[in-house]
């Protein structure tokens, strides 16, 4: 089970008690956010270090078509296997093992965390 999958359980338990029905609406859409974080992140620190070393690859216009793609791309990974059977199976190995356990309030801080520091260094 990868940090995701643990992650992805972490926001499928807690939501599970309050709201039974979109609990994995929500906890797909955590996971989503949070893959196009960081590679929202990834993109702006390579974007940034072949401008350094003048390398010219691409233009911003197209980087941001392919971000937009890649997101959807992103959203409908995690919507197929996170909805099916992988997901009862995977559910059932973090019941059986002891899977960590990350605190809801910690998971949702940290895509913005992540935005935040991609900003920063989109400004520098």
């Amino acid at each position: 089970m990868t940090v995701f999958d643990a992650m992805v359980f972490s926001m499928f338990n807690h939501y599970k008690i309050r709201l039974k029905r979109k609990a994995n609406t929500i906890s797909i859409f955590y996971i989503s956010i949070l893959q196009m974080a960081i590679l929202l992140f990834l993109g702006v620190f390579f974007s940034i270090f072949f401008n350094q070393m003048n390398v010219d690859t691409m233009s911003s216009s197209k980087a941001w078509v392919l971000f937009v793609i890649a997101s959807f791309i992103i959203y409908f990974k995690n919507w197929i296997q996170y909805s099916g059977k992988k997901r009862r199976v995977l559910n059932a190995k973090s019941t059986r093992s002891r899977t960590k356990i990350f605190n809801v309030y910690i998971l949702w801080l940290l895509p913005i965390g992540i935005v935040f520091i991609t900003i920063l260094l989109l400004k520098a």
